[in-house]
């Protein structure tokens, strides 16, 4: 999403910093443009790895978080102009590979070396532009807001994704060639009320069920789209068509992310931002057997946390399994493009059934 993080930029590092604040101050009614110049073609790029050896900086030797236990984490930098803005994540099922989309119309590939189940780096990344329908450029910021991410088959070599868009609300089927991502052959069919979402707050978090009498089907949710209900409102693809579900509205925070579990559940990403508590990340999982056609869910809080741990504008989520047959959680943020006062992290956890 482009929100008010892009406009006033502040993280941990700087929140309430008097000086910086206003300094920000002035940016608050102009949106931030990021990249000068159009990706014409994929290309690829150099991706610098920093390590982040703990989570709580406080508490360094702590690994357990809520129901999460830190394996490993990396701050990612590059020279590459269009590099940031990655606003949804999808790893392939050993977790070797991701694939992300960036709120400015890219896409980015790597693979991803490990040691000790940590990662470590990403090599042989590739950045290349999303598309349109028969392969017409994508040059408008209304055509370019993509937001979230899954793989609907296949691998992220060879396979076919799903990326949902807001300001222009739609989600595209996209076929993934060699590791690139190609343009979108269809869209999928949107309720009526999805026109109806806020431009800047719309489809946010996208994944599909991994299990169950609905494996397969597709989900997705607004980042904010209440109608003051109480209640976030989304929608579960069965048989190709969209039902409402809708998921409690806690304590103001705003739908980022999802990602499908292995037992047929979903994990869902949340991001707060306010001038008086900085930036804070929340994890809600959604049981199996009460995801269903208009249902209410409130979910079980997975985590959740503000600035003193090492996380940013948390909006990528993915689960993939860990060589133990583990469920492995990886979290990825957008950084606006705002690279002196925020960061492009990439953690990854153990979800402790």
């Amino acid at each position: 999403m482009t929100s008010s993080l892009r406009a006033v930029a502040l993280t941990r590092r700087t929140l309430l910093g008097g000086f910086a604040a206003t300094a920000c101050a002035s940016r608050l009614s102009a949106e931030d443009k990021g990249p000068s110049t159009v990706l014409a073609k994929p290309e690829p790029i150099e991706i610098t790895a920093r390590p982040l050896p703990y989570f709580q900086s406080s508490k360094p030797d702590n690994k357990r978080f809520g129901d999460l236990e830190y394996r490993g984490g990396l701050v990612l930098s590059s020279p590459a102009e269009h590099f940031g803005g990655w606003s949804g994540l999808v790893m392939d099922a050993d977790g070797k590979r991701l694939v992300s989309v960036s709120d400015e119309g890219a896409w980015l590939s790597a693979s991803v070396e490990y040691a000790n189940m940590a990662p470590t780096a990403l090599v042989r990344a590739t950045i290349g532009p999303l598309l349109a329908l028969r392969d017409r450029p994508l040059r408008e910021k209304v055509d370019q807001d993509a937001e979230a991410v899954t793989l609907l088959e296949g691998s992220l070599d060879r396979g076919t994704l799903l990326i949902g868009f807001e300001r222009k609300h739609r989600i595209g089927r996209f076929p993934v060639r060699n590791g690139e991502v190609q343009a979108p052959t269809e869209h999928l069919r949107l309720p009526p009320e999805a026109g109806r979402m806020p431009a800047n707050q719309g489809l946010e978090a996208l994944t599909t069920i991994q299990a169950g009498p609905l494996k397969g089907s597709v989900v997705a949710f607004a980042e904010r789209y209440t109608r003051g209900s109480g209640y976030h409102t989304g929608w579960l693809w069965v048989g190709g068509q969209p039902q409402r579900i809708q998921l409690r509205d806690m304590d103001g925070f705003n739908l980022t992310g999802a990602a499908g579990l292995p037992d047929g559940g979903l994990l869902v990403l949340e991001r707060y931002f306010r001038w008086s508590t900085g930036v804070k990340m929340r994890i809600r999982r959604l049981a199996a057997t009460e995801i269903k056609p208009g249902a209410r869910l409130d979910g079980h809080v997975v985590f959740e946390g503000d600035q003193g741990y090492e996380i940013d504008n948390m909006e990528g989520l993915a689960v993939h399994r860990g060589g133990r047959g583990e469920t492995v959680v990886t979290l990825m943020s957008d950084d606006n493009f705002n690279r002196f006062l925020q960061r492009t992290v990439l953690l990854q956890f153990t979800l402790v059934e």
